[in-house]
């Protein structure tokens, strides 16, 4: 599902001592089937974007059409677009509230309606993909699971309802390394089986590296960089000045070139590097 955003601007406490423009006159296109990760630092304005595709927010200007459809019009129902457009916020655990796994993660879906057999199928379908065994898991408290396992009851909540778009913010903040890749390799899953657009908003390079297919920054309220995870990368210097950086590796694999390292400059992840470094060697051995 496609998303298409014009000239949008969001004022908050407009006409008070505290108003502060949001959004500048963003215009951003994004492809149905895409996996885009949105970054910038604290205040960017990456939250408040979010909210306006979710339609939580109303744009103080501009418009958001989606699949075809300008969602800011007065004769669209909000409802509708929320069924299309799933949102997860950071730390969505902390919105848990039933007694089961299986209670809440049918929630969504029996809210759009849904037969028993569908929410049914829907639950079983969406624990599996966020790894989470059914039998397992399905009569245990989510309040009994670790952070990790708690964060992917809440993902499949929304996975549940099949949105056609899924914006997930900060999905990986508070995890540990491995808790980060499985959440991760979660999400690239059900985009595939469900064949989904999805946004991801995140302060992790080495997420949106391992991710995403293009890259959208914000600074001030204005998406100041769109293009795909190479180009944006170099851009080191830019990064830098809006307080962002690029993954750790890409670091590392400059100072590497300095020291006459005849490697790509496009890597962006330790799996990458692995693979240039032990090319590079093997080379060097066989010069040798």
């Amino acid at each position: 599902m496609s998303i298409k955003i014009e000239n949008l601007t969001y004022i908050y406490m407009p006409g008070s001592p505290f108003e502060k423009k949001a959004l500048a006159d963003v215009n951003i296109n994004i492809n149905d089937g895409e996996f885009v990760a949105l970054i910038g630092h604290t205040g960017s304005g990456k939250s408040t974007l979010i909210q306006h595709i979710n339609g939580l927010l109303k744009p103080s200007s501009g418009k958001i059409f989606i699949e075809g459809v300008d969602i800011t019009s007065q004769n669209v129902k909000l409802s509708d677009i929320r069924k299309k457009v799933g949102l997860v916020f950071q730390y969505p655990e902390y919105q848990l509230f039933e007694e089961t796994i299986e209670k809440d993660i049918s929630f969504g879906p029996k809210n759009l309606g849904l037969n028993d057999e569908e929410i049914s199928k829907r639950v079983k379908k969406a624990m599996n993909i966020v790894g989470l065994d059914y039998n397992t898991y399905k009569d245990k408290s989510p309040f009994d699971l670790s952070g990790g396992q708690k964060r992917r009851v809440a993902i499949a909540g929304v996975v549940a309802m099949e949105p056609k778009i899924l914006i997930l913010d900060e999905p990986t903040a508070g995890l540990d390394p491995k808790g980060r890749d499985d959440i991760l390799d979660r999400i690239k899953e059900f985009k595939e089986e469900y064949n989904m657009t999805i946004i991801l908003v995140s302060h992790s390079m080495e997420d949106v590296a391992k991710s995403a297919t293009r890259v959208l920054v914000m600074d001030k309220g204005k998406c100041i960089l769109n293009d795909i995870p190479a180009k944006i990368f170099r851009e080191i210097e830019t990064l830098e000045r809006v307080g962002l950086a690029v993954p750790q590796v890409t670091y590392l694999v400059r100072e590497l070139k300095k020291n006459n390292f005849d490697i790509s400059e496009d890597i962006f992840t330790i799996d990458q590097a692995k693979k240039e470094i032990l090319k590079f060697l093997r080379r060097a051995k066989k010069n040798d």
